[in-house]
């Protein structure tokens, strides 16, 4: 595993993060989901990734529970606010900053954070008062540093403008072979900000592993048949006919640089300097141990250059 360090931050973090959106927040058992989070701190994961919204609390209390004993030191352990989390709890106001940290601390089973993420932009709360509410939560060592996550290009430039706050480390934008848009806006402000990205849906919600064939019903037990996981994925074009025939078409130039199809779109994500980590979700140990092997490979240009050719019509 490679790491890479965050943002202007002192942390340094594995080039491949274990995310728990969908996976830990009800859709996979219990015992299946600490495996894979030990598996992933086995292999050299350090960055561990969950947000207060997922399963309201469910998934940072799974997490509590599997990185119990482990060494506090030897990860890192981000978490996220905004999401509702009742009819009255929502958003980056002072008070629900303070209400819902102190809340995923005690789920998580820790006295701080290491990144605590806006999970987005709060159109009903002044940008200052979210920042001065973040900047004490630093000041109160609650949480090490900040980040943001698909914030408007606007609103992120206001924050890296304003006087006397903590500055943002990191950005989480949505990002993969299908799924460019950080590139015209996004990246180009934080490669110069001390700002780096931490990418989720790398594998495009499991549709850049190739498992899901143009010509045949989705396999049993995969992410878009189950109804926990899947309506997401359910909503979105990814699965029609043109985007899954371009994405078969990748797999020969995956397997020019001996690679899986799933670790060719993670080294893909990985070639841009500016990301520093990239987030996987995972309902089986095998699944962390393939994407992990994506860490640290040399793949030719040239073949990252093909396979934007092939799905730049979709």
């Amino acid at each position: 595993m490679q790491y890479r360090q965050l943002g202007a931050s002192d942390l340094s973090v594995s080039e491949i993060s274990l995310g728990s959106w969908l996976t830990y927040s009800g859709g996979v058992e219990q015992a299946q989901a600490i495996a894979c989070v030990r598996r992933a701190l086995d292999l050299g994961i350090n960055f561990i990734d969950t947000a207060n919204v997922y399963g309201r609390g469910a998934s940072e209390t799974l997490l509590g529970e599997a990185l119990h004993g482990v060494e506090r030191s030897s990860y890192v352990l981000a978490t996220k606010v905004y999401g509702q989390m009742s009819d009255t709890d929502q958003g980056l106001s002072r008070a629900q900053i303070a209400k819902q940290l102190d809340a995923s601390l005690a789920r998580l089973k820790t006295d701080y954070v290491d990144l605590y993420q806006c999970h987005r932009y709060d159109e009903n709360t002044p940008l200052e008062e979210t920042m001065r509410a973040l900047t004490d939560a630093v000041a109160a060592g609650k949480t090490r540093y900040l980040g943001f996550s698909e914030w408007p290009a606007d609103k992120i430039l206001a924050a890296i403008e304003m006087a006397g706050v903590e500055r943002f480390v990191s950005s989480q934008p949505q990002y993969s072979l299908l799924w460019r848009e950080p590139e015209q806006e996004v990246i180009p402000i934080c490669r110069g900000s001390g700002i780096s990205q931490i990418v989720w849906s790398p594998l495009a919600q499991g549709v850049l592993t190739g498992k899901y064939s143009p010509d045949a019903p989705a396999p049993a037990h995969s992410r878009a048949t189950d109804t926990a996981m899947g309506r997401f994925l359910s909503q979105s074009p990814w699965l029609g006919r043109p985007v899954l025939e371009a994405v078969q078409r990748l797999k020969p130039i995956a397997r020019k640089a001996d690679l899986t199809l799933a670790q060719f779109a993670l080294a893909w994500v990985l070639r841009e300097p500016n990301v520093a980590s990239a987030i996987i979700g995972a309902s089986r140990p095998e699944q962390v141990d393939e994407n992990a092997a994506a860490s640290g490979r040399n793949v030719d240009p040239a073949l990252f250059v093909e396979a934007e050719g092939i799905l730049a019509g979709v």
